[in-house]
């Protein structure tokens, strides 16, 4: 009597590199939506993508069986490389408004005006990292003063204070020709406050 023929076991194909890209390719794209955290997403989704597109050629070639798999760690992971050259396009959009802000020159203009025979006026500027503050008595109404400022933190303050003999005095702060602050003050030591623009 002769042995039975006994089937051989069945080959078991390879498929590691498909889930492998799955799963690099689903944190990737998880990853990406998040600023900042999101800049370990793009090692993710591009390794993710490689090995999905691996294990993808593997199937066609019939030494993996996890097609599905595979298509979709192709599909996160090019999503995912897609948000994260969103991302960049728009980080490197805002880093060169600031850069344009930060170098941006303004045209600040301080007004004294009313009818106050002597008044005070104290005037600061803060402008590319540098601040400065002056004094000037006044006898004569109205007064103006233009200076050019620049960087993202420029601005300034204006106060003007009547002197004893009272009056009425305003003031007014225009940055490129459009009024930012104004306020007025009357009577003896009244005070106008024109500041935080």
């Amino acid at each position: 009597m002769t042995p039975p023929v006994l089937d051989p076991l069945p080959t078991r194909t390879r498929n590691g590199l498909g889930t492998a890209g799955f799963v690099l390719g689903l944190l990737g794209f998880f990853f990406s939506f998040i600023p900042f955290i999101g800049v370990v997403a793009w090692p993710l989704v591009v390794l993710g993508l490689v090995l999905s597109l691996i294990g993808l050629s593997r199937t066609s070639r019939g030494t993996a069986d996890n097609k599905g798999l595979a298509i979709t760690g192709v599909v996160l992971s090019a999503l995912g490389l897609l948000v994260c050259v969103l991302w960049a396009a728009f980080f490197g959009k805002a880093a060169g408004d600031l850069d344009e802000q930060a170098n941006k020159e303004q045209v600040v203009v301080y007004e004294v005006t009313g009818d106050a025979t002597s008044a005070t006026v104290t005037y600061s500027t803060f402008s590319d990292g540098t601040s400065a503050s002056s004094q000037e008595t006044l006898t004569t109404l109205p007064w103006r003063k233009e200076m050019t400022v620049k960087g993202l933190m420029s601005g300034g303050s204006l106060t003007v204070t009547t002197g004893q003999d009272g009056g009425s005095v305003g003031c007014k702060i225009t940055v490129d020709g459009v009024e930012k602050k104004s306020a007025t003050g009357n009577g003896a030591f009244s005070s106008a406050l024109c500041g935080g623009f």
